[in-house]
């Protein structure tokens, strides 16, 4: 897995849980909704990487904009 460097642009978002993950991406839910992360805009921060972690989710700005998770 590789995650973003700290100093990039990263949206944090709370109350986050993984409820599935694969090789490449992990699966969260956000207010209900679903959505599949790759773990390449993970930032390094981030609480929630794998199945089961719950907590503040850190992903590249760009793309949670791209997905309409913020």
């Amino acid at each position: 897995m590789s995650f973003l460097d700290p100093i990039e642009d990263v949206e944090m978002i709370d109350d986050v849980k993984a409820i599935a993950n694969t090789e490449k991406a992990v699966l969260v839910r956000i207010e209900g909704e679903k959505y599949w992360i790759p773990f390449s805009v993970l930032g390094v921060d981030s609480e929630v990487r794998l199945k089961g972690d719950e907590g503040t989710l850190h992903v590249a700005r760009w793309f949670a904009k791209k997905e309409k998770i913020v």
